[in-house]
């Protein structure tokens, strides 16, 4: 799997409208010409887009393989938390009231939004005697995302100009991401994945059920709080890197589950490695069907990943967490 990663690197690097060849990549990795325009566009253009696949690839296959194991729901993916929906708040408001025009200028605006989306709807579901439960975190991330997705729709209904900015936001991209802001996005994304790598007993415990788990000696209010903090520090991370995109987060624990089977301290690699070669194959796929146009990463993911997942929910044994 990390071979066909790494492929998919080079894939991602010596691929696109200006097509170069593979001694062409390695030439400019290592024996890098300011002169050379071919070096030029690796470095500027091509490093940074493939760099942020990999870092919103591994986000999202990590969160969407915990809150499928956190909430005990074979369909639950990172958006469970509203996290997808409060970025898209944030950022609206970030060009609407702000003036901000640029995706570098308001990438921060959707991180912000998606935790504050999440700490709502933990809050939320932490209410009561029981604690955030599975039940109550679905519900209550339901309830937020229909919310504020109100809010945000009649935000964008009555100024065409932030509309125009936010569709391209909205469909999920990597191109034209400022490496500055990809390599900020970096501590908050080794901060999931500590907290993921830290989850996966706990996550092992949730999925023989609450009384097991908790005579097993698991605390589970606790193991909750830290597979949504993960979640939510992964998926506004992935979000603020390349927008909103579908299906990785749903589909690639489900195929990771087919290899490893349900245990997490398994699982939740195999996804970190799955997601980013899904997503870096998409972003390339997306610049040769349409050249020399290109077609962004987040349709081609969920071009690919709705008929993929289709498939996967058919075989009984695979939604089983």
């Amino acid at each position: 799997m990390f071979a066909a990663l790494v492929a998919a690197v080079l894939l991602s690097i010596a691929v696109g409208s200006r097509g170069l060849s593979l001694g062409t990549v390695l030439d400019s990795l290592f024996h890098f010409d300011s002169g050379n325009y071919d070096h030029l566009v690796v470095h500027e253009q091509r490093l940074p887009r493939t760099l942020a696949g990999i870092l919103a690839g591994v986000a999202l296959g990590l969160s969407g393989a915990i809150i499928q194991g956190a909430t005990r729901n074979p369909l639950a993916d990172p958006g469970l938390l509203g996290v997808n929906s409060g970025a898209a708040l944030f950022v609206v408001l970030s060009i609407s009231t702000l003036g901000i025009t640029s995706v570098n200028g308001y990438v921060w605006f959707g991180f912000a939004g998606a935790a504050a989306a999440g700490a709502v709807v933990y809050g939320i579901s932490s209410l009561g005697r029981m604690g955030a439960t599975p039940v109550k975190l679905a519900l209550a991330g339901t309830a937020v995302s229909a919310a504020v997705s109100s809010v945000t729709s009649a935000l964008l209904l009555t100024d065409s100009t932030t509309f125009d900015q936010y569709r391209f936001w909205q469909v999920g991209s990597l191109t034209g991401r400022d490496p500055d802001a990809i390599l900020q996005a970096i501590p908050f994304i080794a901060a999931g994945v500590l907290l993921a790598l830290v989850s996966s007993r706990m996550l092992n415990a949730l999925a023989l059920g609450e009384d097991v788990a908790r005579a097993l000696g698991q605390n589970v209010p606790l193991a909750r709080l830290v597979c949504a903090l993960a979640v939510v520090v992964l998926c506004g991370s992935a979000t603020a890197i390349a927008g909103p995109i579908a299906f990785v987060g749903l589909a690639v624990p489900h195929v990771a589950r087919l290899i490893t089977g349900p245990d997490h301290r398994w699982l939740l690699p195999y996804s970190a490695l799955l997601a980013p070669l899904l997503l870096l194959a998409s972003d390339v796929v997306g610049r040769v069907i349409a050249r020399p146009a290109e077609v962004q990463a987040g349709i081609i993911t969920a071009v690919v990943g709705a008929p993929l997942f289709i498939v996967l929910v058919r075989r009984r044994k695979l939604v089983t967490v």
